[in-house]
């Protein structure tokens, strides 16, 4: 009996050293929040990610206050690849990161106040704020942009955007202008100068596509106090594909619509004196009626090569003077010999057909001119007459 009432004790005892487990768990540790925007910065960008990373815990309520206190609309989302991270290495459990974006865009030289809440496993809550201020630029500017929304160009017209002053950082202000078309191309953006850059294909556009160019330049900051003002979007498509051949070498001009031939002309280009450039030009303007006068291209017109001449169907194909129109002085040397200004003469019924066939960014590559090719010195659109490897190095983004 005593045995027995031994093992009962040993047994009890035993059971009271298993019993460990039941004393009072240690708290777990408080989480941390950490946030991408210090408190107390200044000069952020209203287009800053408000990125929020949260350790042994799980990420509660995020509010945005103005300088007035009153509650900026918005809404937490996944961390993206363009957020900057707020720390070197990822939360130990694996919590993603999350960004706060606001409704509208926060505005430029304004308080505000971004406060996260996490809770660890004990439900105990820790709290961040950061209130920072975004910059107040010395300027803000919004680039004009062509082609025009909606607009249908041809196969040859280039995204030409123009800034108001010359662009410091160019790397910054590209790196925000998207564009996407329904038949992907191999474009790249090219800064003709500090204040005007071009996005083109290595070959023409396809035709019958369309294309959309985002110019995301709000928060942007371009450098030496300017910034962007606003973002734009503007979508157009791509027309037929027109492309003309004006051989100066035989006086012949080969219109084709697509990949067909549909006209033959007899032409006049510039003569020795005025050589038409070679190179790949594209119509910008159709003119029904037009005073070509010379005074606008730097020869006035009372000087011995001076003139203004009323003309007809008028398709400018740079700003340097050429355009393809009805000449009937010249038809007896349409075909034969190169007499223009410039120009690519034709008779008038020729002249009119081709007007209504052509759109703004058409193509017509000039070739066998004894003149020089087209150039920044004739106007805005030489695009295609710049070598593609030449055209790569042009951008900012290298």
């Amino acid at each position: 009996m005593i045995a027995a009432g031994t093992l009962v004790l040993l047994a009890g005892c035993s059971g009271d050293d298993a019993g460990k487990s039941g004393q009072p768990a240690a708290e777990a540790a408080p989480a941390t929040v950490e946030l991408a925007v210090e408190d107390g910065a200044a000069d952020v960008s209203p287009v800053v990610p408000l990125e929020i990373a949260v350790d042994g815990g799980e990420l509660g309520e995020v509010t945005v206050t103005d300088g007035a206190g009153a509650p900026v609309p918005g809404s937490l989302g996944p961390a993206t690849q363009d957020a900057e991270p707020v720390a070197d290495e990822p939360a130990e459990d694996g919590a993603p990161a999350q960004v706060w974006v606001p409704e509208t865009p926060l505005a430029y030289g304004t308080s505000y106040t971004l406060t996260a809440t996490a809770v660890n496993e004990d439900d105990q809550e820790t709290t961040e704020t950061a209130t920072f201020t975004t910059v107040t630029p010395e300027s803000v500017t919004t680039p004009s942009i062509g082609p025009l929304d909606g607009m249908e160009v041809g196969v040859g017209m280039p995204i030409r955007v123009y800034f108001e002053e010359p662009v410091a950082d160019k790397a910054a202000v590209e790196s925000h202008l998207l564009v996407t078309s329904s038949t992907p191309t191999d474009g790249v953006w090219s800064w003709l100068d500090d204040s005007e850059v071009h996005f083109r294909p290595s070959q023409y556009w396809p035709a019958n596509i369309e294309v959309t160019l985002d110019a995301n330049l709000y928060g942007v900051d371009f450098g030496e106090g300017v910034w962007g003002e606003k973002n734009r979007s503007v979508s157009f498509s791509v027309g037929d594909r027109h492309v003309s051949v004006a051989d100066a070498s035989t006086h012949t001009m080969e219109v084709y619509d697509g990949d067909q031939l549909v006209q033959t002309f007899p032409m006049s280009a510039g003569g020795p004196d005025f050589p038409s450039r070679n190179g790949p030009h594209v119509v910008t303007e159709l003119n029904r009626n037009r005073i070509m006068d010379s005074s606008t291209y730097g020869t006035p017109v009372d000087s011995p090569n001076g003139y203004r001449t009323p003309v007809e169907y008028a398709v400018r194909l740079s700003n340097n003077g050429e355009f393809v129109h009805a000449a009937p002085w010249s038809v007896a040397q349409q075909g034969r010999e190169n007499v223009s200004h410039g120009c690519i003469n034709l008779s008038t019924d020729r002249a009119a057909w081709f007007y209504n066939f052509s759109q703004p960014g058409d193509v017509v590559e000039i070739k066998g001119s004894i003149g020089p090719t087209l150039s920044a010195a004739d106007g805005d659109i030489y695009d295609w007459a710049i070598p593609w490897d030449e055209w790569q190095a042009g951008s900012a983004l290298k």
